[in-house]
């Protein structure tokens, strides 16, 4: 791996547990947490295209192609992010107030598994469009980066969330 996507990645791993501070919170988060958490997602969405950018070496028309299509993922993925963050407020709740009996859990559990189906249709329709932008090895890496930060990112948040009790 790059040193560049190394740091990166170390650097994305870092701020990532902010996304789960809900988890610890037992009321909505404070006007300037939510400011903060705004800087730091429009901070990480720069230095990513900055990482993928220094990553992918694209030619200028392969950028020209290739920046539109990551552009249309990334919002799909805030999408995807937006849900799982209203998942893990919606499970913070139960568990901060010790209310979460099997049929929310299971409800919740169902949450998630759609949201996970979600991002798999999201992401086979992204490789359908990279490769139609750039050349198979080049491809390849742009998926390669981001199931690197999208593994990172979960694992990070994964270490956050407590297990139903």
């Amino acid at each position: 791996m790059k040193t560049s996507l190394r740091y990166a990645l170390m650097f994305v791993a870092a701020f990532t547990p902010f996304a789960a501070a809900p988890l610890h919170a037992q009321t909505s988060p404070p006007a300037a947490f939510t400011d903060n958490m705004q800087i730091l997602r429009e901070k990480l969405k720069a230095d990513k295209k900055l990482l993928v950018a220094a990553n992918m070496q694209l030619t200028e028309a392969e950028a020209k192609k290739f920046w539109p299509v990551y552009d249309a993922y990334q919002q799909e993925l805030n999408k995807l992010n937006d849900q799982i963050a209203m998942l893990l407020v919606g499970y913070a709740k139960e568990y901060n107030a010790k209310t979460l009996t099997d049929a929310k859990a299971s409800a919740l559990l169902d949450r998630a598994v759609a949201i996970e189906e979600n991002e798999i249709k999201v992401k086979r329709a992204l490789i359908q469009k990279v490769r139609a932008v750039l050349p198979g090895l080049k491809a390849t890496q742009y998926v390669q980066i981001e199931n690197k930060i999208r593994a990172l990112v979960k694992y990070e948040i994964a270490g956050e969330v407590p297990l139903a009790k």
